[in-house]
């Protein structure tokens, strides 16, 4: 058993035998070769796990022998080794995918270096990273009893995504262990938010945000300090989905991140009507009811943003002008974009973008998107993936170019889902997972969070006796009713309506164009 196959090429390979026998002592096996012809022939019958590659040898040179050695074996990490210090030639090597560049002389503790950082980065990263994790599991655990104010629980839910996607790059048990832990701080979130809930609606202490106060908070301010700003509204978007998007982001804006409370139903026909609204659906209903469409209808739930949008900008004096546009598919987008040049002279664009939530529904409905989202790290690669490869990119390319200032939010996030928890009710309840309204509803109080006076949260009431009904932790609701289907059918899908981290604490960010 090796450290790793090497293949060393330099044609005064004589000269680092020192080198060699270092390497073959560390556990290496090395292959050494003179020149670039044999070195193509060499790796045309073995492969190798890293290559270290002389860049000036007599007959082929070591960039040509580097785009050869490419062609036969393209994912080997090679490691250029030069006296050349020309920044034109360290460009050309880096621009051919070099894996490290190396100046002669070399020593051997260098070299070590680069052979962890290429060959067994991930196993010592891995190594570390669950050894760090184990290191801060008391703190989290902690953490999570001591939190009690909005802030403390943003901050804990802040490490828990920064674990969970550090340990998504490793092999180990420690994945379990974070669901676990993540699993125990959901349901001690759902009893803070019981205890507290309505007094948030009624105090907003603390610097609390809350869905109506997105415009309060983060537009209106800006539009008043001469500011033109863009608005991204991405349906079901969660904490860890920005994470991984903001890495692609990061060359070209700088951040200012942070997390905002969305209100209960965490479902877009409350969340983003009380962005949009600057009000609770209660308040909606009761100023525009033209304008809201009850659970039991056919209508669509969110074809009145604009509308919305429109009287919320009246009832704060803003005159400033505003578009409005709603993006279902990469179609859309791709029209959209030859068109932002005559929104620049707009100061307020908003823009909803669905796929995310689309793709959550596809998850349920369809078995190969369940294949391909089988858990949280695979729905974020799809969700990385449709940004690097749709007109989306392009369209924060666009924006980097712009004098706004973007804010990027949603309206609730999701939770993949385990635990069934029994309800019944009438056929008029509705079909939602996660939280449920009727006037007949039966289920096991210490599964859910009741709301028996619905007027006092802020919400509508379609029947004197309506009560509204919240999942916690991972649960979801099931009818007694063919149950087994149900459970199987559902059990493992990314739902959202309900009370979780997850759900309700969600991503509130600004970007600013860098200045290059």
């Amino acid at each position: 058993m090796t450290n790793g196959r090497l293949l060393w090429v330099d044609d005064e390979i004589d000269l680092l035998s020192v080198h060699i026998i270092f390497l073959r002592q560390k556990g290496y096996d090395v292959t050494i070769c003179s020149n670039g012809t044999d070195a193509i022939d060499i790796c045309k019958e073995n492969s190798f796990d890293l290559i270290l590659l002389d860049e000036n040898m007599p007959g082929l040179s070591g960039l040509e022998t580097l785009a050869a050695i490419k062609e036969v074996q393209p994912n080997v990490p090679v490691v250029m080794v030069t006296k050349n210090e020309a920044e034109d030639l360290m460009d050309q090597a880096i621009g051919s995918q070099i894996a490290d560049y190396l100046l002669k002389p070399v020593n051997p503790k260098q070299i070590l270096l680069t052979l962890k950082k290429n060959i067994h980065q991930r196993e010592i990263v891995s190594e570390v990273t669950q050894t760090n994790y184990r290191q801060e599991f008391i703190q989290i655990a902690a953490q999570t009893d001591e939190s009690s104010t909005p802030e403390q629980w943003k901050e804990l839910y802040k490490k828990l995504v920064y674990w969970e996607l550090q340990l998504a790059e490793t092999d180990g048990a420690m994945n379990e262990m974070l669901r676990s832990q993540k699993e125990e701080a959901n349901l001690a979130f759902a009893k803070y938010v019981r205890r507290n809930y309505e007094r948030w609606l009624a105090e907003r202490r603390d610097g609390l945000v809350m869905s109506p106060d997105i415009f309060k908070t983060q537009i209106f301010p800006r539009l008043s300090e001469g500011k033109k700003v863009f608005l991204l509204v991405l349906d079901n978007f969660r904490f860890d989905q920005w994470r991984m998007l903001s890495r692609e982001l990061s060359d070209s804006f700088d951040m200012e991140e942070d997390l905002y409370f969305s209100i209960l139903p965490t479902a877009t026909q409350y969340a983003r009507n009380a962005i949009f609204s600057g009000l609770m659906p209660l308040r909606i209903k009761e100023m525009y009811p033209e304008l809201w469409v009850e659970e039991e209808e056919d209508e669509g739930k969110n074809l009145n943003e604009e509308a919305l949008i429109r009287h919320q900008m009246e009832r704060y004096r803003r005159r400033e002008a505003f578009t409005y546009h709603k993006i279902n598919d990469s179609a859309q987008i791709d029209k959209l974009l030859p068109q932002l040049h005559s929104l620049e002279n707009t100061p307020f664009n908003v823009l909803v973008i669905n796929f995310i939530d689309i793709l959550s529904h596809a998850r349920t409905e369809s078995r190969m998107v369940r294949e391909l989202a089988g858990d949280e790290a695979a729905y974020r690669s799809i969700t990385l993936s449709w940004f690097r490869h749709t007109a989306v990119k392009d369209l924060f390319a666009k924006l980097a170019e712009m004098d706004y200032e973007i804010i990027i939010t949603t309206d609730h996030g999701s939770i993949r889902c385990y635990e069934p928890s029994k309800v019944v009710g009438d056929k008029n309840v509705n079909t939602n997972l996660r939280y449920k309204l009727g006037k007949s509803l039966s289920y096991n109080l210490k599964e859910v969070f009741e709301m028996r006076d619905p007027k006092r949260f802020g919400l509508p009431s379609p029947n004197l006796s309506t009560t509204y009904i919240y999942a916690t932790g991972s649960r979801f609701f099931a009818y007694p009713n063919n149950y087994n289907y149900y459970v199987q059918y559902y059990r493992n899908t990314f739902q959202h309506g309900g009370i979780s981290m997850e759900e309700m604490m969600v991503p509130l960010v600004c970007l600013k164009p860098k200045r290059r």
